[in-house]
């Protein structure tokens, strides 16, 4: 993204990027006031710019539940979600089930622990610090520091209060999540399917193979897909008008899943992968704000000094028009429904485009690697058949 021009802000965990601890404050997977802070300090500071915002990992489980909580109040204009957990209960349950999970446990655990030794002098204080130096895995660290810091009353309170999932529903401004369906440390069986299904904001992209914050391509594994995915998304909604109205929009919370389903089609690109909801609702007409300006940024934003007021068609076009028949009317919202919905595939077929291109990549890595593994382990797997047939040839001659 600063490649392309675009201004670009890290926002590092509490603690972490070599920064010391100055309060007795701690990071957690739910703790959404730090990446608040951040952004409303650049909103302030450059309010005509538009902001987009990326979170990975506990980041992308922390950034969802931001937008949840904020609704249509938060300044973004756009977001992604990349290998989010999206519930902490199910992801701590699945962590410790096999062998290949459980080295990834203690191996976060001993991270978790150096974190800890970074900021002893605050954790031996407000912590258990004996425990946590005998933590050997994530729910251990999280029960002798993370629940007694943050004050929460169980480890399990601790992760449902902190889950991402919960939070969908209220996400009201465009946002790309990306999981791999072999992630082995945050599960498909945690992906909130129907409750991303019911937002129109959401797009749910999920591929057979990525591991975790991985996707690489190629033999030498020099890119990582998602991050051309989430280039392509955040530049198509910038550059489409859909992400301004969307913004003036007034959103309205599901309680449960009953109308968004029925009411609108989805499309389905790779099966339980790719999920673009399109909705029947026609384009708003609200006045476009002047804060969203194309001037983009990822986690920033620059002021636009020059930037021009965008006029209200559909209001200005109103007053000239005079009073129109029921059928008349009706035709007019069609076109604009149908306008709509090309703006909304429009904004979403470069994702759709990388999503098959990885599918094609994957099936040709598969040969490749069979190919590769073919050559490379026939030498040896020829001496050891020639040695087997010479062991079996001097059995009989020994026997005569």
């Amino acid at each position: 993204m600063a490649r392309k021009g675009w201004n670009v802000v890290v926002s590092n965990h509490r603690g972490l990027g070599g920064v010391s601890i100055t309060s007795d404050c701690l990071y957690n997977g739910g703790w959404t006031e730090d990446v608040r802070e951040v952004i409303n300090y650049l909103h302030r500071k450059y309010p005509k710019a538009p902001m987009f915002c990326v979170g990975t990992s506990i980041g992308a489980n922390i950034l969802v539940k931001y937008l949840g909580e904020e609704g249509e109040s938060t300044p973004l204009a756009g977001a992604a979600s990349i290998c989010s957990p999206w519930d902490l209960v199910v992801c701590d349950r699945f962590i410790s089930r096999k062998l290949v999970q459980r080295f990834y446990d203690k191996a976060l655990a001993f991270g978790l622990k150096g974190y800890a030794k970074l900021h002893q002098p605050v954790l031996a204080r407000l912590a258990n610090w004996e425990g946590i130096k005998k933590s050997r895995s994530i729910r251990e660290f999280d029960h002798h520091a993370t629940c007694i810091v943050a004050k929460y009353e169980t480890v399990d309170t601790y992760y449902r209060r902190c889950s991402s999932a919960s939070f969908v529903g209220n996400v009201s401004v465009p946002l790309l999540c990306i999981s791999a369906l072999d992630d082995p440390l945050c599960t498909r069986e945690a992906i909130p399917w129907d409750e991303c299904r019911a937002n129109k904001n959401i797009v749910l992209a999920t591929t057979q193979n990525g591991g975790h914050l991985a996707f690489f391509q190629g033999l030498t594994a020099g890119k990582l897909w998602w991050v051309g995915a989430v280039s392509e998304f955040l530049c198509a909604l910038h550059d489409s008008s859909y992400m301004h109205q969307q913004k003036a929009e007034e959103h309205v919370l599901h309680s449960s899943l009953e109308s968004s389903i029925d009411k609108s089609p989805y499309v389905n690109i790779l099966g339980d992968g790719m999920i673009a909801p399109v909705g029947n609702d026609g384009p708003p007409s609200s006045q476009i704000s002047d804060d969203l300006k194309p001037n983009a940024t990822v986690n920033s934003t620059q002021e636009d000094e020059e930037a021009k007021e965008v006029e209200n068609r559909s209001g200005t076009d109103g007053d000239a028009m005079p009073a129109q028949s029921p059928a008349a009317a009706g035709s007019t919202k069609q076109q604009g429904e149908e306008r709509y919905a090309d703006k909304i595939r429009d904004a979403m077929a470069p994702v759709k485009r990388s999503v098959n291109k990885l599918a094609r990549y994957q099936g040709r890595s598969v040969w490749l690697l069979a190919y590769v593994a073919l050559v490379t382990s026939w030498p040896l797997l020829g001496s050891l058949a020639f040695m087997l047939f010479r062991k079996k040839s001097r059995h009989p001659l020994s026997a005569k």
